[in-house]
C-alpha cells in the first residue's frame, strides 16, 4: 500500500497583508490653530521650522555679540534640534525646536510641564553653556595638560542626569541649576567657561577665596590665547536636528516622557512607612494618597529645584508614591505644614542618595 495520503492537501491561504503604515497628516499652512491633539499628529520635520525669523534667533545673535565683545573670532554654528545638546566633539549647538514658536512652547510645557530655555534669561544661561562645549570641541582644548589636571579627564563615565553632587564645593562654579559643574569634567569646563562670558558678572570677585577660581584663570588665559585664532574643527553632523525628525510629536513626547519618567523606581515601602502611618489616629486623618495629591506641584517644584531632575520624572514618582500609599492604606502621621516638609525633604534626599549610589557602581564598573 502506497503510503503517502491520496486526499489532496490545499493550498496555503495567502498571508493577510500587512497594512502600511498610516502617513500622518499634511502640516497646514496655519497650523497654529491646531489643537494639541491635531498637532501631536504631525511629523517635526514636516513643520518646516526654522531658526531665522524665530524668537530664539534674537538670543543666538546676542550670545554672538557677547563672544564678540570678548575679543573671540569663534561662533558657535546654532540649529533646531530634540533638546538642548552640543554633539560629542561637534562644535555646533543644538537648539530645542520648541523655542522656534510660541505655539510648540506652549505644546511642550503641557507634555513635560516646562519648557527648558523658555525665558530670556534661562535660554541664555544654556546657549553660553553649550557655547562653552563648542569651544572645547573646536579647539580641541581637553587634549591639553593644563585642562586635564585641572578638569580632569574626559574619558571619565558620564551620566548627565545622575551624578555626585557637592552643594557646598567651592571648587565648582555655580551657573546652571544643580551644580551642574560637577557632573563630568567637560561640564566642569563648560560651566566655568558660561560663568566667564556672562555680561556684567566680576567672576574674580563673586568666586574670590574659592578654588574654582583658578579654574576661571585658567579660561580667561586661553581665550586670550585663542582669541583670533581660527578653529581647526568646523564641521560635523547636525545630529538630532528638527528638520529630519521624521516622529510624530506624540511619538516624539511618549518616547521623551519614558526616558524622562524611568529609573527611581525602587522599593519605595519603607520610605512611605517612615512619613505615614499605617492606620488613621484619634484625630481626623488625611490619606496619605490624597495629600500626596494636594500638595503634587509643590513637592514637583521643590524635589525638581533641590535634586536637579526634570519636573515630569519627579511628578512620575510623586504619581508611583501615592499609587503605593493607597494601596497600603497610610494616612498622614504630623500636622500638615510639617508633614510636607519632611516629606519634600526626605524624598529628595533619598533621590539624591540613589544618584550617589548609581555614580560609585558606574566608577567601578570595569573600563
Amino acid at each position: 500500500m502506497d503510503s503517502t495520503d491520496s486526499t489532496s492537501t490545499p493550498p496555503p491561504e495567502p498571508a493577510p497583508a500587512i497594512p502600511a503604515p498610516e502617513t500622518p497628516p499634511p502640516v497646514p499652512v496655519h497650523w497654529e490653530a491646531l489643537s494639541d491633539s491635531e498637532l501631536l499628529r504631525r511629523r517635526l520635520c514636516d513643520f518646516k521650522l526654522k531658526l531665522e525669523g524665530s524668537p530664539v534667533e534674537a538670543r543666538v545673535q546676542q550670545l554672538y555679540a557677547e563672544l564678540a565683545a570678548r575679543g573671540l573670532q569663534f561662533r558657535p554654528p546654532c540649529y533646531l534640534s530634540t533638546e538642548w545638546l552640543t554633539p560629542d566633539r561637534i562644535p555646533a549647538v543644538g537648539i530645542p525646536f520648541y523655542l522656534a514658536h510660541p505655539r510648540l512652547i506652549k505644546l511642550e510645557r503641557l507634555m513635560m510641564l516646562e519648557a527648558e530655555g523658555e525665558s530670556e534669561s534661562e535660554c541664555m544661561r544654556l546657549l553660553r553653556h553649550e557655547t562653552g562645549h563648542a569651544i572645547n570641541y573646536a579647539y580641541k582644548l581637553y587634549t591639553r595638560s593644563r585642562w586635564r589636571e585641572l578638569f580632569g579627564r574626559m574619558s571619565l563615565p558620564y551620566d548627565p542626569h545622575r551624578y555626585v553632587m557637592r552643594p557646598y564645593s567651592k571648587q565648582y562654579v555655580v551657573h546652571l541649576k544643580g551644580n551642574y559643574a560637577q557632573a563630568h569634567p567637560d561640564e566642569d569646563f563648560t560651566e566655568t567657561f558660561a560663568v566667564w562670558l556672562t555680561p556684567g558678572l566680576d567672576w574674580r570677585k563673586r568666586y574670590q577665596g574659592w578654588g574654582a577660581l583658578k579654574k576661571l584663570e585658567y579660561v580667561d588665559h586661553l581665550m586670550t590665547q585663542i582669541a583670533h585664532k581660527p578653529p581647526p574643527v568646523t564641521g560635523g553632523p547636525r545630529y538630532f536636528a528638527a528638520a529630519k525628525a521624521r516622529a510624530t510629536l506624540e511619538t516624539y513626547y511618549r518616547n521623551k516622557r519614558r526616558v524622562f519618567g524611568e529609573g527611581y523606581i525602587g522599593f519605595y515601602d519603607p520610605l512611605l512607612l517612615k512619613l505615614f502611618a499605617p492606620q488613621a489616629g484619634t484625630t481626623p486623618a488625611v490619606r496619605a494618597d490624597k495629600f500626596l495629591a494636594t500638595h503634587r506641584k509643590h513637592l514637583v517644584n521643590a524635589i525638581s529645584d533641590s535634586a536637579r531632575l526634570p519636573k515630569y520624572s519627579v511628578q512620575e514618582l510623586v504619581a508611583r508614591l501615592s499609587q503605593r500609599a493607597r494601596e497600603m492604606n497610610l494616612f498622614v502621621k504630623e500636622e500638615p505644614h510639617h508633614a510636607l516638609f519632611t516629606i519634600g525633604i526626605s524624598l529628595t534626599a533619598q533621590l539624591l542618595a540613589e544618584q550617589t549610589d548609581y555614580r560609585s557602581t558606574r566608577e567601578h564598573e570595569p573600563a
